[in-house]
């Protein structure tokens, strides 16, 4: 299948979640929305926010470290209780130094035409400093870590050596280990890592050897698996097929999710990118129910807006703010237990596509950055720390943390958008999303008895192509990651109704007590 097509997320109607049919747009249209109660529904962990990164920017020591006080300022103002996941392309050619007579691995060459392999050329060398650093930096932060290990190019006693390092310094910060990172893509001449006639047999035999060893270093080890690309039956049959000597000690099922791709692909538009996929609902139930069945997690470990790095224009435009937050809670609706948006340094992403910059062939102004368009954080060597449309997102998405979804019934008609709703102990949270830039939404909100008073935040941009003057309740991240609400609308309830307008290419945080 196709990245698109791999739904451990996108958008489509769940019981939690009221979206449109995507149609001919009107000016303006108006819709009733209700919500109930609904006993199934999910509750939304506290750490549902998250970010990945790729395992190699610990070659730089100072990047997660609590020195680095800008980048712990981002972390801590998109959630208090996030989690970092350390994967990503580059951790298959990581290796850790645990001291000076370590010696290097072999670098894996796969034969053939390296224009075609999309797999890193060169190894990271990873030194015990940068782990100290990064258990710093979660003590900063407050946040957990899901730390990805080599499985790509390396062996289980090099692993196990690497997991009882990483294990012993971050202590009860470390969520779990994942092995591996998109094992469904190894045979693949683009990857390169195992042979064409590799298949999943053969992965969870090799898995199995790698555990083992890890769990014989770390006896608390804890794994989160497969961590795939694109095969959602992977995760199911990871799931039913794991070892059960080791079952116990998964924890997670995870996989990742592009919504768009390549970002040189003239069909990835920003059209295309908000009007969701169809076929969420399905593929995610399957995968909750086999987590559900064996007392695990799903948690989408890595994603964004486009793979390869994202499209310039779109990845790094408001259209992905719009995108993310509605990603995020469309997986939340559906029992997710987390989402990691990737991002990083230009040059480590660019290093994990093997030197390709598929988005600077696309690019139509001048860019500072080779790869990396999606980042919800940009930090690059010798300029500020910045916010990206995106983290407004993630940011909006993360005021669900802690809160347990509602039924919401409403018809939109034909405007591209959706709401969601969610209640906590001291009040009720709707969220509207218009993502469409012609029509208008006027939304009469009943069932509001126990509401008595009520606010809203605002999410808006000049347009969906926009790229700065991004803001969120009146406001914009400033640098140092300095932000509070500017402008919290009242709202009026009466006798249980409340009225809400939202304008085109836009999102409202209805905040009710």
């Amino acid at each position: 299948m196709k990245r698109r097509d791999f739904l451990i997320g996108a958008a489509t109607a769940a019981a939690s979640c009221c979206r449109s049919a995507k149609g001919v747009s009107n000016p303006e249209v108006s819709a009733d929305l209700t919500l109930r109660d609904d006993p199934s529904a999910p509750l939304i962990p506290r750490n549902f926010a998250g970010l990945s990164y790729e395992l190699a920017q610990l070659t730089d020591p100072t990047f997660f470290s609590p020195a680095n006080r800008d980048l712990v300022a981002y972390f801590r103002l998109l959630s208090a209780n996030g989690v970092l996941r350390l994967g990503g392309n580059t951790s298959e050619f990581c290796w850790f130094k645990a001291s000076a007579s370590t010696p290097a691995p072999k670098l894996h060459v796969p034969p053939g035409n390296l224009d075609a392999n999309w797999m890193p050329h060169q190894l990271f060398e990873i030194r015990p400093e940068a782990i100290d650093a990064l258990a710093g930096f979660l003590n900063a932060t407050g946040w957990r870590l899901i730390y990805g290990l080599n499985f790509g190019n390396s062996t289980p006693k090099r692993a196990a050596g690497e997991a009882a390092y990483v294990a012993g310094k971050i202590g009860d910060r470390l969520e779990f280990f994942q092995i591996g990172n998109e094992p469904d893509l190894y045979r693949n001449a683009s990857n390169g890592t195992r042979p064409p006639h590799w298949d999943f047999p053969d992965y969870i035999e090799e898995w199995s050897a790698f555990a083992r060893a890890i769990a014989a270093a770390v006896p608390a080890a804890r794994f989160g698996a497969p961590d795939v690309a694109a095969s959602s039956d992977w995760i199911t049959r990871f799931s039913a097929e794991v070892p059960a000597q080791l079952a116990s000690r998964v924890v997670a099922l995870t996989g990742h999710y592009y919504a768009e791709g390549p970002p040189d692909n003239p069909r990835v538009t920003i059209e295309r990118l908000l009007a969701g996929n169809p076929r969420i609902a399905a593929e995610t139930t399957q995968i909750m129910a086999s987590a559900q069945s064996t007392g695990r997690i799903y948690r989408m470990t890595e994603g964004n807006s486009c793979y390869r790095g994202g499209k310039p224009g779109m990845s790094d435009a408001f259209a992905a703010a719009l995108w993310a937050v509605d990603y995020m809670l469309e997986l939340a609706s559906l029992g997710c237990a987390g989402v990691n948006l990737h991002g990083g340094r230009s040059a480590f992403l660019t290093a994990g596509l093997g030197g390709h910059t598929p988005g600077m062939n696309v690019a139509t102004t001048p860019q500072t950055l080779h790869s990396g368009f999606y980042t919800p954080i940009q930090s690059e060597p010798s300029h500020e720390t910045k916010a990206m449309p995106v983290f407004y997102g993630m940011m909006l998405a993360n005021q669900f943390s802690g809160c347990k979804m509602l039924r919401s019934d409403c018809d939109l008609h034909d405007a591209n958008a959706t709401v969601y709703a969610a209640r906590r102990e001291h009040g009720t949270r709707v969220a509207v999303f218009n993502k469409d830039e012609l029509t208008s939404i006027d939304l009469t909100i009943r069932s509001l008895a126990n509401a008595t008073s009520a606010s809203v935040w605002r999410m808006h941009a000049p347009g969906l192509n926009a790229t700065e003057d991004v803001t969120l309740a009146g406001a914009q991240i400033l640098p140092h990651a300095q932000w509070s609400p500017r402008v919290e609308e009242p709202v009026e309830v009466r006798k249980g109704v409340a009225h809400l307008r939202i304008r085109s290419s836009s999102a409202a945080l209805l905040i009710l007590k």
